[in-house]
């Protein structure tokens, strides 16, 4: 069975909910999911023996939050290269966070990204559920 990780950084709880809702979406596809707060992630190398890898953070004042910029930094000593990934966050108005970490795992830690990063506006979560649950299974089918 495919194996996966979540590992997200949160301010408000948004966030971890995506989280949960990737989650949901990964397992109903039979992938085994973890999921940690960013915070917890101590070495490298307790990201190795995933096939997937998704990372996630809210955007603050038009940036990720400094939790996920120190994990990104100890990330990239994983053995993570042509991994299935992701990459997700809560925004309220400007929702840059997503797609730097995309782009941080699409072209430095050289993984094989699913189609693009998953935004959700914090005050619409209700309907991004779907959208969540569907960005899971995607990631799934990219296991396959």
């Amino acid at each position: 069975m495919a194996k996966a990780l979540i590992v997200y950084a949160t301010r408000t709880g948004e966030t971890e909910r995506i989280a949960e809702l990737i989650a949901e979406g990964l397992r109903i596809s039979g992938v085994e999911t973890d999921m940690v707060k960013v915070g917890d992630v101590k070495k490298a190398a307790e990201l190795e023996g995933y096939d997937a890898l998704i990372f996630g953070a809210p955007t603050y004042h038009g940036d990720m939050i400094q939790g996920m910029k120190t994990f990104l930094f100890l990330a990239e000593n994983a053995n993570i290269a042509g991994k299935v990934g992701g990459a997700f966050g809560a925004f309220g108005w400007s929702g840059e966070a997503p797609d730097r970490i995309y782009d941080t795992m699409k072209h430095i830690f050289k993984m094989n990204m699913v189609g693009q990063a998953l935004r959700l506006k914090s005050s619409s979560l209700g309907g991004g559920v779907q959208m969540a649950q569907e960005y899971g299974k995607s990631i799934a089918a990219m296991l396959r």
